[in-house]
């Protein structure tokens, strides 16, 4: 097993050129299972852990995350981005303590959003929001920070504000510039032009016409899918169980992968 600073160190190589997809597991065995597939690198999703626990997405706290991020580091000889919520503090001071927590977990990178999960106030004001970055990075300076404006996703679609939010993002220490929400291609071409020559993650959640291939052509550095997989694995876990439930038959559970197969994988 890799060490953590050896992941870091292909981390960041892999954020240096070219287009990398960064899917999202939900815990031991689908990360291992990615794995497998051949990805190099992997990514928390905060939605997936939460619906695997029974909760909301963000309603999970701090100490539960950190021991999941743990888990997973450890599970896995690739490098894995924390999906880092807002790190679980408003102040600039209560970030820096949650990222070097955060870096002990022996993840290689993570994300700090700037959204307040205030709905009167979604986003922190700019200055802040700048201050709580910079907090970000000097907690934890070998670890790739992402710098995430989420103007998209709390009912902000100002794209203008968005690509301000980034550059103050990148210019605080971030590596890497996340805009969750874009769906456009001329949005997200003006966000890798705007960063550049730092690198862009998209952020694909439902099918809308990108292949990684458009994606790289636009000049996107990585490409993850939030809590889509896990979604997708809640949707065929829900179609066969209200199947049974409903109609008392049984025919969903013929898209599930044979015992054998799964027992195979996970003796490897």
């Amino acid at each position: 097993m890799s060490s953590a600073a050896d992941k870091r160190i292909a981390f960041r190589k892999l954020h240096e050129a070219g287009c990398f997809v960064i899917p999202n597991p939900w815990d031991v065995g689908s990360a291992r299972y990615l794995v497998h597939l051949g990805f190099k690198a992997l990514a928390s999703t905060s939605a997936g852990l939460a619906f695997s626990r029974g909760v909301a997405d963000n309603a999970v706290g701090r100490d539960a995350v950190l021991a999941h991020l743990s888990e997973l580091a450890t599970a896995v000889d690739v490098p894995v981005n924390a999906d880092f919520e807002n790190g679980f503090a408003h102040d600039p001071e209560g970030v820096a303590q949650s990222v070097r927590l955060c870096a002990q977990t022996g993840v290689a990178g993570l994300s700090i959003e700037d959204s307040t999960g205030d709905a009167a106030a979604p986003l922190y004001d700019l200055p802040l929001a700048i201050e709580r970055m910079r907090a970000a990075r000097e907690a934890a300076p070998d670890v790739v920070l992402v710098g995430r404006a989420e103007g998209f996703l709390v009912g902000r679609p100002d794209l203008d504000d968005v690509i301000q939010r980034l550059r103050a993002y990148s210019d605080a220490g971030a590596d890497c510039l996340y805009a969750p929400g874009l769906r456009s291609r001329e949005h997200i071409a003006a966000v890798v032009a705007a960063v550049a020559p730092k690198p862009v993650n998209v952020l694909i959640g439902a099918p809308i016409g990108f292949t990684v291939d458009d994606l790289a052509q636009l000049g996107v550095r990585r490409i993850s899918v939030g809590g889509a997989l896990a979604r997708a694995a809640w949707g065929g876990f829900m179609r066969a169980a209200k199947q049974i439930a409903e109609h008392g038959t049984f025919d969903e559970l013929a898209n599930a992968p044979p015992h054998g197969t799964l027992n195979a994988l996970f003796k490897s």
